[in-house]
């Protein structure tokens, strides 16, 4: 990570498959500023470092709703 990446944390319920893992993480990935996004399918959990003066965390929110998810900020 840079100096200017934070880490977000968010969580999905609806992870129905390990194929899902994938298609979420390209589209994170896509976005300016992301520099890793894991997506772990058994736990919903999603952690995505990025810069956020280049996309905020309603970005990354937006970018997984276009995939078929839903995600919400977590602390886990």
């Amino acid at each position: 990570m840079t100096n200017a990446t934070i880490r977000t944390k968010l969580r999905s319920d609806e992870l129905s498959c390990p194929s899902c893992v994938p298609k979420i993480e390209k589209a994170l990935l896509a976005l300016p500023g992301v520099e890793k996004a894991e997506v772990k399918f058994a736990s919903g959990r999603i952690e995505v470092d990025h810069d956020p003066a280049l996309t905020d965390v309603a970005a990354l929110v937006s970018s997984i709703a276009k995939t078929g998810y839903t995600a919400k900020p977590s602390a886990f």
